[in-house]
């Protein structure tokens, strides 16, 4: 049966929200995990439909994996890995399950696995992940809409990658801790997810450095030894952003906390351009709207890490909907990224699209209506713009925002906000 929300206008949040794990951390981690044959326990799991199919993947190649969503624990044991054949099905539903590819076939010499799915927001090529690998010396095999790929054995090279792709480095990354070698990944991608993978590497004996930079050298070793070990998972700062602009769009004040604030410095920024409040203090970030305040449009390109994330794009923009004066939104990573525009219009939002740009045109009251989400940052989005909406807002298709956000309409409802989650009609 699925689901969705009915939200009322709130006035403005308040209160203390913890922040969760990360899932762009998270899913990386866990198909590393497939690396060693020892069990690996990880702390800080958001309780998210994508890990959920992550872990299932993981199940149907051989591997157990033991959740604790109460402790937020999740404990993986690939000691058994019995196919490496990919479920057409689980791969579907998650484009991050094309991350087992380099974990399989470094400790393998083989993988199966359908192209990937997920949110359909642009193409999303595999072909780095691919250019990759067959510098590491691996034989690829395209047909019937899977991708095999085989090596006796991964040599370490010296790799440029075209984009800075977070997927590719991370698979590349993986695959290359067991290459004879040193690989050298230049023009990498530089985000915290990365750094984090890195550290999980690193800890069960991967010889890892520059992560963070866009230079990465890996050291191959022959096996990689888990020894029990613990790895806790950095907190979310697509999920901290969110909140971030809730606060602001309400014109509330909210304290983030379990946050890195280095992390969220472009949406720190930007919200200080708009004219609100952020400020750091021993408990986190605190998000706050002076009463006297207006909110003022600003213009904004989305760019790789360290820039602004494509994933706070449809959120910043639901923020403009109510600001004061024309902003501009230029989306640079995803060339379908505005699939929220004709469902924040359908609640008075003036935009236009031109290109690959948005003009936003602030407007007075946004007005409650009925949409759907089409995607998890969308998603993200009409929730954010139904707090400040006069009227309910029905939001359907919220599956998708369960993807990427553990229980986000209780979280908010903790705050101030009134939204209901009840099932669909048939």
């Amino acid at each position: 049966m699925s689901e969705k929300f009915l939200v009322e206008p709130c006035g403005s949040l308040r209160g203390t929200i913890e922040i969760g794990g990360a899932k762009n951390a998270v899913l990386p981690v866990l198909a590393a995990a497939l690396l060693t044959g020892e069990r690996c326990t990880l702390q800080n799991v958001p309780d998210l439909s994508d890990v959920e199919s992550m872990c299932a993947l993981m199940e149907s190649l051989g591997a157990k994996t033991v959740a604790n969503k109460k402790n937020a624990t999740l404990e993986i044991d690939a000691s058994v890995v019995n196919s490496l054949d990919a479920s057409y099905e689980l791969v579907g539903k998650l484009r991050a399950s094309f991350l087992v590819m380099g974990p399989l076939l470094a400790r393998f010499g083989s993988a199966k696995i359908p192209l990937p799915g997920g949110c359909a927001i642009g193409t999303r090529p595999v072909d780095l992940h691919l250019k990759g690998f067959a510098a590491l010396g691996a034989e690829i095999d395209h047909s019937h809409g899977f991708v095999t790929v085989s090596a006796k054995r991964l040599l370490g090279a010296k790799i440029y990658l075209d984009f800075p792709s977070v997927g590719a480095t991370e698979n590349i990354m993986m695959a290359a801790v067991l290459a004879d070698g040193q690989t050298i990944l230049e023009n990498c991608a530089s985000e915290p997810e990365i750094v984090d993978l890195a550290n999980f590497l690193n800890s069960i004996g991967g010889k890892i450095r520059g992560a963070g930079t866009d230079t990465i050298k890996i050291d191959g070793v022959s096996s990689l030894q888990s020894r029990s070990i613990k790895h806790s998972i950095i907190p979310d700062r697509i999920e901290a952003g969110t909140f971030m602009i809730a606060a602001a769009i309400t014109r509330g004040d909210v304290t983030l906390t379990n946050i890195m604030p280095d992390h969220v410095k472009p949406v720190t920024a930007k919200l200080k351009e708009v004219n609100i409040n952020v400020e750091e203090n021993d408990s986190g970030v605190r998000v706050f709207c002076n009463p006297t305040n207006e909110i003022i449009a600003a213009d904004l390109k989305t760019l790789p890490y360290p820039g602004f994330p494509t994933d706070m794009q449809a959120q910043f923009m639901s923020l403009m909907s109510t600001a004061t004066g024309t902003s501009v939104i230029t989306e640079t990573v995803f060339e379908n990224r505005f699939m929220q525009v004709g469902e924040l219009k359908r609640m008075g939002a003036d935009i236009k699209i031109e290109s690959r740009s948005a003009i936003i045109e602030g407007v007075p009251q946004l007005t409650g209506a009925q949409v759907c989400a089409s995607d998890l940052r969308a998603g993200a989005a009409l929730v954010l713009a139904a707090l400040r909406a006069e009227g309910t807002t029905e939001i359907s298709g919220i599956h998708h925002i369960d993807r990427g956000y553990d229980r986000l309409d209780a979280h908010l409802n903790k705050l101030g906000a009134d939204i209901k989650r009840v099932e669909c009609e048939a």
